[in-house]
């Protein structure tokens, strides 16, 4: 039993290590990859990417998945870019864009919560009507944004990059949410047993509703950071992004089995981890075509880890049956 602790405590320990050892194999590799200026750079490149896989965390922690983030950055840009080239104001633009990812993830916690349909269905017909409706807007061009949108992805405050600020502030809500409230803890007894945690009280419907409508408010965020960036809203704002996400979650530790996983470090982690791979071989003019190659087997690694991690908690968790001879 005590051996079977100690594994687990390794493989929790995983993600961390495994970030660890990518910095340091490109620290050896590259002496301009540990500099200030290069990290300061991998966290404001990885900010939208972690801000989405933390509204992913919450999904998946329930047990379910939500692919129609990439979609809903989409369509909160594509509105975001309309009002704003009509004259509506920055600040304006950006709860409506704010509001618009939030009706969203209320839209997939209607046919998941409300509906029971299954999240992985439901959610790839939201990921179609998303992207269909956009380009519609947007008339299948790309559209240039007020240079107010690019000064989020510019401006500093007290020395910091202003996108590295909203990824902080909203990992740290985030955080506090899943680890200090009952909330955070109905979402995991949701995702560890939702037959069992409604028999304990728990309003499930109302957990599950309530984590696609955060997917939806971070995936609008997550839009907002990106356009901080690029400037622009093109027709492929966002694609695949959903599967970003999930893996950022999953390198970071959280399970795709629902009940198990945290945005710090975790899913952060995994978002920082992504991004200082890219970087990394980036810094050493490694072939591009190696990127999603390195990526993938990274993944392969933590869904390995996280079936490993999985089948000893089962087994530890199993009790032994009594014999009486």
């Amino acid at each position: 039993m005590k051996r079977g602790r100690l594994l687990l405590g390794l493989l929790n320990q995983a993600p961390a290590a495994l970030f660890a050892a990518v910095l340091l194999a490109f620290a050896l590799l590259s002496p301009k990859f540990l500099t200030a200026a290069n990290l300061s750079n991998i966290a404001v490149q990885s900010a939208s990417t972690a801000v989405v896989a933390i509204g992913m965390t919450f999904v998946l922690l329930t047990g379910g998945v939500d692919l129609s983030v990439g979609a809903v950055m989409f369509v909160a840009a594509a509105v975001a870019a309309k009002t704003a080239l009509g004259g509506m104001s920055f600040g304006a633009a950006v709860a409506l864009m704010l509001l618009v990812g939030t009706a969203c993830g209320g839209l997939n916690a209607l046919l998941v919560a409300r509906l029971r349909l299954i999240p992985f269905v439901a959610t790839l017909g939201t990921l179609y009507a998303g992207r269909g409706f956009s380009l519609w807007m947007t008339e299948t061009r790309a559209m240039n944004l007020p240079d107010a949108f690019l000064q989020v992805g510019a401006a500093r405050a007290l020395g910091v990059p202003v996108p590295i600020w909203i990824f902080g502030i909203t990992l740290a809500v985030a955080h506090a949410v899943l680890s200090r409230t009952p909330f955070g803890r109905q979402v995991y007894a949701v995702g560890w047993d939702a037959e069992g945690a409604r028999k304990a009280g728990v309003r499930v419907g109302a957990i599950l509703g309530s984590v696609y409508v955060a997917a939806g408010f971070c995936a609008a965020v997550g839009a907002l950071l990106s356009l901080g960036q690029l400037g622009a809203v093109s027709p492929t704002f966002g694609v695949n992004k959903e599967f970003v996400a999930i893996a950022a979650a999953v390198l970071g530790g959280t399970s795709l089995f629902g009940g198990r996983g945290r945005v710090f470090p975790g899913t952060a982690v995994g978002a920082l981890l992504m991004q200082s791979v890219e970087n990394g071989l980036n810094i050493l003019n490694a072939d591009p075509y190696l990127y999603p190659l390195v990526i993938s087997g990274i993944i392969f690694l933590a869904v390995a880890v996280d079936g490993a991690r999985s089948a000893l908690l089962q087994r530890l968790n199993r009790r032994p049956i009594r014999r009486d001879d």
